[in-house]
């Protein structure tokens, strides 16, 4: 992935890239927003610790096709209030935190999701090399 962080405009507002160019020859991995729901069925409380689980959820859809949060081009999160921002922007951002190179990101504030514990949710694009990648099953 490469980073395109033009001098011409402003910096990014946090740890991520204004754009990214996927590596030719990747594939493409699409991943479905994620919420803040644990395999036991609990919804912890805060927007940092949903935004732990929504990370990891995606961090085991990127393994399971055979890649990592390094061949992630584009996050995309909502929260439902600006209160949640911050604390989905520490997990996002500690997430990222070891990645040479943070993909595109965009974080938007949304009326609500399918039930009202939920404050936050992510999803993702990935490109994982064709090194990367697991034979079908």
């Amino acid at each position: 992935m490469t980073p395109l962080l033009p001098a011409s405009i402003a910096p990014p507002f946090a740890r991520y890239s204004h754009g990214v160019i996927a590596e030719p020859g990747a594939r493409l991995v699409a991943l479905s927003g994620q919420l803040g729901l644990a395999a036991d069925g609990t919804v912890p409380e805060g927007a940092r610790a949903q935004a732990q689980i929504c990370l990891a959820n995606i961090d085991a859809i990127l393994a399971e096709a055979g890649g990592g949060r390094e061949h992630v081009l584009r996050l995309n999160a909502y929260v439902t209030g600006r209160e949640h921002m911050a604390g989905y922007m520490a997990a996002r951002d500690a997430w990222l935190a070891d990645l040479p190179a943070p993909p595109a990101s965009t974080l938007m504030i949304v009326g609500g999701f399918t039930r009202p514990e939920f404050v936050v949710e992510v999803e993702a694009l990935a490109a994982i090399p064709s090194a990367h990648q697991q034979p079908p099953d």
